[in-house]
């Protein structure tokens, strides 16, 4: 693990504005350096706030911006809980590309989802400029969950980018199969940023990277695997 710093903030729009602008700086960066930018970010109400103060700047070219998500579930892209659907909300309207992980015709088959989904991101350049994510009050980031196939999610061949998982326990919401990005994958970006709020999350993210690849949490063990520096943003307000 590189260097973790801290930005702490009073609100979470205060949070949202200033995330905003320093992805905006990497993707007018990562245009400058290559030609385009590709980002993976995650869902949730913490980033929304984030979506919407970036797709607010008038002062990028969408159209050269990639966007993937970190996980989603395995449901079809119409479905409310379907996180593509909402990044396409957010996304489509500026002209941006969002790749789905989430193939429909194998909605029923986690594992053959997941290769899938791994298939389309290899037409996907990579590494990725810039992933965005969060952490739920069990510690897991992205889909990478405890149970079963949090080892293959966490220690799998680096050049899997993508992985079907079944989350054990299931999660009361949206208590589904999901896609994510590997650990390796998501280690893999030119920088990392973290949107969390709240006392309880910051002190369980903190504990996790205290622990380092020993933490039991998957973000702890995520973190862990992490070469480049992390950039945590954090409201004490909710």
């Amino acid at each position: 693990m590189d260097e973790v710093e801290w930005w702490e903030f009073d609100s979470p729009k205060d949070l949202a504005e200033q995330a905003a602008g320093d992805i905006a700086f990497v993707i007018e960066s990562a245009i400058e350096a290559h030609g385009n930018a590709r980002l993976a970010l995650a869902g949730g109400p913490r980033r929304d706030h984030i979506h919407e103060a970036l797709v607010a700047r008038d002062d990028l070219d969408w159209s050269k911006v990639t966007v993937v998500p970190t996980d989603d579930r395995l449901v079809g892209h119409d479905d409310e809980t379907s996180m593509v659907r909402q990044l396409r909300r957010w996304f489509d309207p500026v002209g941006a590309e969002v790749v789905p992980l989430v193939d429909e015709s194998a909605l029923g088959d986690y594992r053959e989802a997941g290769r899938l989904a791994d298939e389309r991101l290899k037409r996907v350049d990579w590494p990725l400029d810039l992933v965005l994510l969060g952490m739920a009050r069990d510690g897991h980031t992205a889909s990478i969950f405890p149970g079963p196939d949090f080892d293959r999610a966490v220690n799998g061949p680096r050049e899997r980018r993508a992985i079907g998982v079944r989350p054990d326990p299931m999660p009361e919401f949206a208590a589904v199969d999901r896609v994510t990005l590997t650990a390796p994958a998501l280690s893999s970006a030119r920088a990392v940023m973290i949107a969390i709020a709240g006392d309880g999350k910051r002190a369980l993210l903190e504990r996790a990277i205290e622990e380092g690849p020993l933490s039991s949490t998957p973000i702890g063990r995520v973190i862990a695997g992490m070469d480049v520096p992390i950039d945590i943003f954090w409201s004490a307000a909710e």
